[in-house]
């Protein structure tokens, strides 16, 4: 009896291994690497791992919905879930790109609030679900800028401030940068972008700098730039700059006047085999705890109101987290916020110019 009873324990006992076994699964998550992208490991990844014995393989890549129209239209999906910013969001789910989402999967939040009411206008979409509010920023080096620039106007400024410049590879955002520095109010930047003229006088304004500007792509590139000394300043996406500060001890300097802020999105291509399996992480890591959680290792905004009371100080340092975020009030003063309806319908034709304009 007792060998009988051993045998079908451990017949038992193996079953249910296999039973989990072929349970689990794996997704491949697709964001944008560095200090972003370990933040989403240590609050998003690690737990919902932990909690559904799933696995996750990480890549990273440099925006854009081009990789993922490719696996689509080929039929090949094998990138289960992207962070992509608003514009490439809209664009991807008006070409048929992405799987709907259906808002009914995501928590409450951590007040019982529903997660329609929870997270903040313009957040949730039909292909798409915020997890942050960022922005890119400029930053310098204080040890090698004493008296440093203020207002994007300095930025433009080779006079005042000489040496290099760095700048993201594309039109979008450095059109607003330069219409700021050009003396257009950040409320009234996409109005004059809609006109030819507007196009113009941007271009021009980056013509004053274009001889002395690095051109990066990659987010962890800035924070490298200034550090190794090859730009007097650069833009930035603001929770790079911050992560080099807190958790590397550079002296570097935000400056917010002009900022561009915006939103990442976790969106599904369509066609994914692992669909159910990604819904299922996208709803993990976008309750109230997690971006809350989030927001303690990189200073981005969570896209739920429920998180904002959760959000303390910086994950292994006596450093206050909200007075670092994009939204907070002192830093909106002359803020643009991306107008992802004027990117959806104009990035390709102003990324071509930006292009020849490049290699002119």
């Amino acid at each position: 009896m007792k060998i009988k009873h051993f045998l079908a324990t451990s017949a038992l006992t193996a079953g249910l291994a296999l039973a989990a076994s072929a349970q689990a699964g794996e997704i491949t998550v697709v964001s944008w690497g560095g200090a972003y992208t370990k933040s989403q490991v240590e609050a998003y990844h690690k737990p919902w791992v932990e909690k559904t014995g799933n696995k996750i393989v990480s890549e990273d890549y440099n925006g854009g919905i081009a990789e993922i129209k490719a696996q689509v239209e080929a039929g090949n999906v094998t990138w289960d879930i992207v962070d992509v910013e608003l514009s490439d969001a809209i664009r991807a789910c008006d070409e048929g790109l992405l799987e709907t989402i259906d808002p009914g999967i995501l928590p409450a939040g951590a007040d019982g609030t529903p997660a329609e009411q929870d997270f903040i206008e313009g957040t949730l979409h039909e292909c798409a679900v915020a997890n942050i509010v960022w922005t890119t920023i400029f930053a310098y080096d204080s040890s090698k800028i004493s008296d440093g620039p203020t207002t994007m106007a300095d930025f433009f400024d080779l006079e005042k401030f000489p040496g290099k410049r760095g700048l993201r590879k594309g039109a979008k955002v450095n059109l607003e940068f330069a219409l700021i520095a050009d003396g257009v109010p950040a409320a009234d930047v996409y109005g004059v972008l809609e006109t030819p003229e507007g196009i113009d006088r941007a271009f021009a304004k980056l013509d004053t700098i274009k001889d002395q500007v690095v051109w990066w792509e990659a987010g962890a590139q800035p924070p490298q730039l200034l550090a190794d000394g090859e730009v007097a300043m650069t833009t930035a996406y603001n929770g790079r700059i911050f992560n080099a500060v807190a958790g590397e001890d550079k002296p570097f300097e935000i400056v917010w006047d002009g900022h561009v802020w915006d939103l990442d999105l976790w969106v599904i291509p369509k066609g994914t085999p692992n669909k159910d399996l990604a819904m299922d992480f996208l709803a993990f890591s976008t309750a109230t705890e997690q971006l809350a959680k989030q927001a303690s290792y990189i200073s981005y905004g969570p896209a739920r109101k429920s998180s904002s009371p959760l959000v303390g100080k910086f994950h292994n340092k006596d450093i206050d987290m909200g007075p670092q975020m994009p939204t907070a009030p002192e830093n909106l003063t002359n803020a643009v916020q991306n107008n992802f309806d004027f990117w959806a319908d104009n990035a390709d034709q102003l990324n071509e110019r930006f292009n020849a304009w490049l290699t002119n």
